[in-house]
């Protein structure tokens, strides 16, 4: 964590344009959302908390996190654009930030990791769907590894399953004998392959991820029979693999080439 950046992150009035502005400008797929001492929004908010490091005094505390996906999801809902106006969609991106918490899961799922935390924990963590995690630099809790739902620090550095992917990377020659193995003897192949086409309409992609809370799709060549729906999710098993689509491929979009890829 030591050469990462202090973390961005929005305060819970911005506006989804904005949020989308800092996202693009910083090439990242998430962000957290910061708020007054003391302020909560309507689906809750972490214990997470920014404090002054000499007084101990309270800054600021963190809703939450809000990724690419939670604002897909808030432009693909049900009231999305009739016919696809303009006007509507800068309507759906002029409501603040804090108002779309919770469309996935993990904006709810802010946790902390304890610096002394070990490495194998951390995998631990992110084996169980956590994408990223807030790491404080001058933690209160120093006897205390693994994940935290309560922290107060002067400072924060976000932590990812890339960042962790990449130490490993590397140092491989230490763990050569584990990453030089198949994926089928670490049991990451799974029978069920629930996937898109290349018809499938970007809007439509998204529609799914947001109902079954998947973060990727897996993209399948699509068959010739006419009554094949490429507005529904298929059994990928036995079709050609052509591609995956996930929010990092949304990363960096202006907000005018998401609305292009959305009407």
């Amino acid at each position: 964590m030591v050469e990462k950046r202090r973390i961005v992150e929005v305060p819970y009035m911005a506006s989804l344009a904005h949020t989308m502005n800092a996202l693009v400008a910083n090439h990242m797929v998430a962000v957290p959302v910061a708020a007054p001492p003391g302020h909560w929004i309507g689906v809750g908010g972490s214990m997470i908390m920014e404090s002054d490091k000499q007084t101990g005094a309270v800054r600021k505390h963190y809703n939450g996190m809000v990724t690419m996906l939670d604002i897909l999801a808030h432009i693909a809902g049900d009231d999305q654009m009739d016919g696809g106006d303009v006007f509507d969609l800068d309507q759906k991106m002029a409501v603040p930030v804090s108002s779309i918490i919770g469309h996935y899961l993990e904006g709810l799922s802010l946790w902390t990791l304890n610096p002394n935390t070990s490495k194998l924990d951390c995998m631990e963590v992110f084996s169980k769907g956590v994408h990223r995690t807030l790491v404080p630099l001058d933690s209160h809790m120093e006897n205390i590894s693994g994940v935290e739902l309560v922290e107060s620090a002067s400072s924060y550095r976000m932590l990812t399953q890339m960042d962790l992917l990449r130490f490993l990377r590397e140092h491989e020659s230490d763990i050569e004998g584990i990453i030089s193995r198949p994926l089928s003897e670490l049991g990451a192949v799974t029978e069920n392959v629930y996937a898109i086409t290349d018809r499938t309409k970007v809007i439509e992609a998204i529609k799914f991820m947001r109902a079954t809370m998947l973060n990727a799709v897996p993209i399948v060549t699509a068959s010739n029979a006419h009554e094949e729906d490429h507005k529904q999710l298929i059994d990928g098993r036995g079709r050609k693999l052509i591609g995956t689509f996930s929010a990092t491929d949304l990363r960096g979009s202006l907000l005018a080439t998401l609305q292009s890829w959305c009407l």
